[in-house]
């Protein structure tokens, strides 16, 4: 049964390697210039061109080297934004509580039941469409919430145990409580909760430039090329089912990574 659940986190871990891989290959070198139009329209996959190529003669493989690492990069920074404001939020609120909880756990609230995929709308038309940078910042004020609202139940569960007792006795301040002897113990919802929220950051990615409102041309991402494939369905069908594949394996890997780790804590 052990090994079992452990074969979740190693399936996953070597998907995501392979993806990070790839990520880093796009980053130095395609085998194509993924901007190049002049290698045919609608070649199918061939030894010359693995992925084929789409309607302006663009070679589909380097194209999704390219945007595999826009994706990978984007739903990283809005994750990790999420995750240290969210925790930053959840230690304050969980471990004083009374007046700061209320007040900051008040306008969490107001930001979760807002509709997030409103809210990026909004940030993204007010910090400006089709930037990396302006899906970055707007996907990952959504994440704040969900990271908060974690992070808070956990820090609030771990300051009444024994440990903090006994650092508070021995003079310890506020802040070396909650980063040194309180955080290293949240990282065992941290990392479930950052899986999914990489996860989710890659879906809402690829939604958003799938609607034409996250990362325009000339860069490449993975949703902005999805979108592009599906008015080519019959003429080059394999656009689309080489960059949704692509999608596919990038959540998936995470995603077991994120069950393999829930599955060692019920161990």
């Amino acid at each position: 049964m052990r090994s079992r659940r452990n074969s979740y986190l190693i399936a996953g871990l070597v998907i995501t390697g392979i993806m990070l891989l790839v990520t880093v290959i796009g980053i130095f070198w395609t085998p194509c210039s993924p901007t190049a139009m002049k290698y045919g329209r609608f070649q199918p996959p061939s030894m010359a061109h693995l992925f084929g190529t789409d309607n302006f003669g663009r070679d589909i493989f380097s194209r999704v080297l390219k945007g595999t690492g826009t994706t990978f990069a984007i739903a990283l920074s809005t994750v990790s934004i999420g995750a240290v404001v969210g925790t930053l939020v959840g230690a304050v609120t969980g471990y004083f509580g009374g007046v700061v909880d209320e007040v900051l756990m008040r306008l969490n609230d107001a930001l979760t039941a807002f509709p997030s995929f409103l809210l990026a709308l909004l940030i993204v038309s007010l910090v400006g469409p089709g930037k990396e940078y302006s899906v970055v910042i707007a996907l990952g004020l959504v994440f704040i919430p969900s990271f908060a609202r974690v992070m808070r139940t956990e820090f609030a569960s771990l300051r009444a145990r024994n440990y903090v007792t006994l650092a508070r006795l021995m003079g310890a301040g506020s802040g070396r409580i909650l980063f040194v002897h309180l955080l290293p113990n949240t990282v065992r919802v941290l990392l479930p909760a950052f899986t999914i929220g990489f996860n989710n950051a890659v879906l809402a990615e690829a939604s958003m430039s799938f609607l034409g409102i996250g990362v325009t041309p000339p860069d490449a991402s993975l949703g902005y090329m999805l979108s592009e494939a599906q008015s080519m369905l019959k003429a080059g069908p394999w656009y689309a089912v080489c960059t949704g594949l692509t999608i596919v394996l990038l959540v998936f890997g995470v995603g077991l990574i994120g069950e393999g780790l829930q599955r060692r804590e019920v161990e």
